[in-house]
């Protein structure tokens, strides 16, 4: 008489998987829409220094980047405690600036030459002397349009 009683054990059914593809596209595609690809590898400390008056560059496809700071922990004892300079993934002196400048320009489109801007970005506690140096190697490679690299400064109110 027993009408409503257990039958006997019932097993849970399985989990559908038939959707899991269409997630693991989703994730994949959406990682290879908004990760960005690193450039450069800074082997140099970097803090900029602050500004009040800043401009975005446009189009960022034609800036150079030479990179001046103190080498990391892992290269002091290669590169030394001074401020050195990197360009791209590779420590530089500034007489190699012109070449460098150069290599830039061929890898460039010729029309897109004259609008190249060579952007310097120059820890705040390096000394001026090594960014009048690159300066003057700037001008003999006639690289003559100059950006120096800043963070917006926070006005406490």
């Amino acid at each position: 008489m027993k009408k409503f009683g257990k039958q006997g054990k019932k097993e849970t059914p399985p989990i559908s998987t038939a959707s899991l593809p269409d997630i693991v596209f989703m994730l994949l595609f959406f990682f290879m829409v908004t990760t960005t690809m690193r450039e450069v590898t800074l082997k140099v400390r970097q803090t900029l220094p602050h500004a009040t008056e800043l401009t975005k560059l446009e189009k960022k496809s034609l800036v150079s980047y030479i990179y001046v700071g103190v080498p990391h922990a892992q290269y002091q004892r290669v590169y030394g405690n001074e401020p050195r300079i990197q360009l791209n993934d590779q420590f530089a002196e500034v007489r190699d600036i012109v070449d460098y400048i150069v290599v830039e320009r061929q890898a460039r489109d010729e029309a897109e030459v004259p609008m190249m801007v060579t952007s310097l970005k120059i820890d705040e506690y390096t000394k001026m002397q090594i960014v009048q140096d690159i300066k003057q190697e700037l001008r003999r490679a006639s690289a003559l349009h100059i950006n120096y690299s800043a963070r917006k400064r926070v006005e406490n109110l």
